[in-house]
This record gives structure tokens, C-alpha cells and sequence, in this order.
């Protein structure tokens, strides 16, 4: 029987459910697979002292997510080309004595998000969030042909960070930014929000934003999936919008970073089953 040791390393990530949602499809396969989550709020040390360890002790390979998709990245030794563009890692595969780092949050939330909101209006689009997340999110909307997409972030120096990468890759006239304040003018006009934010979850509780600059002509897209009815998506449903939580975002990101790991083809359908399961309990 093949094994296959993996990890996943952030803040705050006691109530992920990637481990259930790996292990489970690998008995499928007939692997010998154990997850463990590596918080670095419980276990100390900084990103690049636990991809040292994890090489150290036999990992296969790490997801990588909220504080540390950007900072992972000096401590690896090779970028797939999407993670180089994005400037973000969420999966690390140990490939002999090199930790390859590769991104697959951004086709994760692009299949989500085609089968989830098929036929969205997307021709401007208001993204709250810049950091690694927002950055796979931003790209993935812009790739499906988002015509406009402003980045809000509540560091001032980010999201023109990010706006100006996209705006490279993209064109000067689908990305730009704004601060906060601008937000009630820019939500007026806006198809959809995309909430790329660490609020919301289990341990950032809350909204990312006022509800009062929710709309019915609003659709709403949360990437956060634990839980998966975000207070942001309680109260843009209550209102009448069409709204996508994280869930699918978290599975599809997690076919990719399965196959990766084990070079086994995951069954998508049955781990979005799972999912379902998982969030009843």
C-alpha cells in the first residue's frame, strides 16, 4: 500500500477540514494517507523552520494557507509557473531534495465559481482582499473574462501592489484599486463582490464590510467555508442576492493539490459529497 504523510501549515486552521477531506478520498484509492495540521499559532516556529521540519520528517508535501501563502515562498526552491505569477503557494510538493511550490486556489475558485454562479454578470466586480488569496481570486475572475475587477484592501500599500501585477498580465483597464472609503460608491455599481478575506471564520468572526452596502442587485462570493454560511452570505442571502460560499473553492483547490501529492486522479463529485457531509456533522 502506498503512503502518503501531508500537512497543512496557517493560523487559526483547528477547524479545517482538508484532513477528513484528503484522508478520505485516499481510502478510495486504496492509500495509506495521514494529514496533520501544522498551526503555527500552536506549534511556534516561523513558515520557513516548518517546511524544514516537514522536509526533515518525510512529508510528501504541505498546503499552505491564511497568514502564510506569500511568506512560504523564500523558503522554497522551485515555483510552478502559476505560483511564480501569482506570487502566492498553497501547495508544497517535496520532490526529492527540492519543495516545489505550486497554486491551485485560483482554478479551485474558477470552478467553483462556473458551477456555482454560471451566468454572473461580471462586468465590474468589487473584490474585497489582496493577499494570496485575493490574489488567485482577482486572476481566476479575470481569466473567466471579468471585465473590470477594483481591489480593496485595508493596507494601503497592497492592493495597488496587486492591481498593478494584473493590470501587467491583463490590461491597464480591468484592474485598479481603491481604499475603503470608496467602497459605498463602488458596491452601488457593482455586479458582485468577492470577499477574500480571513472574516468570517472560526477564529476572524464578523463582516467584512457594512451590511447596509449590500444590495439585491448584488451577487456575493465568500471564500471562506468554515463556516460555510459566512455572516456576510447570511445577511446578502436575507437580502435577496444570489450568493457562493467557499465550499467549492476548498475542494476543487484540494482535487489539485491531491493529485499533486499522490499523482492519483481524485473523483471531484464524491469529495463535494464529502464536503456535505462534513459541514452536516
Amino acid at each position: 500500500m502506498d503512503s502518503f504523510l501531508v500537512g497543512l501549515i496557517g493560523s487559526g486552521i483547528g477547524p479545517s477540514l482538508s484532513p477528513p477531506l484528503h484522508e478520505q478520498e485516499a481510502v478510495h484509492h486504496g492509500l495509506h494517507y495521514v494529514y496533520r495540521l501544522l498551526d503555527i499559532d500552536r506549534v511556534g516556529g516561523d513558515v520557513g523552520e516548518l517546511v524544514r521540519t516537514a522536509r526533515r520528517f518525510g512529508y510528501d508535501g504541505l498546503n499552505v494557507t491564511h497568514p502564510c501563502k506569500q511568506a512560504v515562498i523564500p523558503y522554497l526552491d522551485e515555483l510552478s509557473p502559476d505560483a511564480r505569477m501569482l506570487g502566492a503557494v498553497n501547495t508544497v510538493v517535496f520532490d526529492g531534495e527540492r519543495a516545489i511550490g505550486h497554486n491551485t486556489d485560483w482554478a479551485g475558485f474558477a470552478e467553483s465559481f462556473a458551477r456555482g454562479l454560471p451566468d454572473a454578470p461580471t462586468h465590474r466586480i468589487v473584490q474585497l482582499g489582496a493577499g494570496g488569496a485575493g490574489a488567485a481570486v482577482a486572476h481566476a475572475l479575470l481569466t473567466m473574462g471579468a471585465d473590470q475587477i477594483t481591489v480593496v484592501d485595508t493596507d494601503p500599500a497592497r492592493a495597488p501592489a496587486l492591481t498593478g501585477e494584473l493590470a501587467a498580465r491583463f490590461g491597464a483597464g480591468r484592474a485598479r484599486h481603491a481604499g475603503p472609503a470608496g467602497l459605498p460608491e463602488l458596491l452601488a455599481e457593482a455586479d458582485g463582490l468577492v470577499h477574500a478575506t480571513p472574516t468570517g471564520m472560526a477564529h476572524h468572526p464578523g463582516m467584512p464590510l457594512p451590511a447596509e452596502l449590500l444590495h439585491p442587485g448584488l451577487w456575493v462570493a465568500d471564500i471562506v467555508y468554515r463556516p460555510l454560511e459566512t455572516e456576510l452570505l447570511k445577511q446578502a442571502r436575507a437580502l435577496g442576492c444570489r450568493t457562493l460560499d467557499g465550499g467549492g473553492m476548498v475542494v476543487f483547490q484540494a482535487v489539485h493539490a491531491f493529485r499533486l501529492f499522490t499523482g492519483r486522479e481524485p473523483d471531484a463529485e464524491r469529495m463535494l459529497a464529502h464536503l456535505t457531509d462534513l459541514v452536516a456533522v
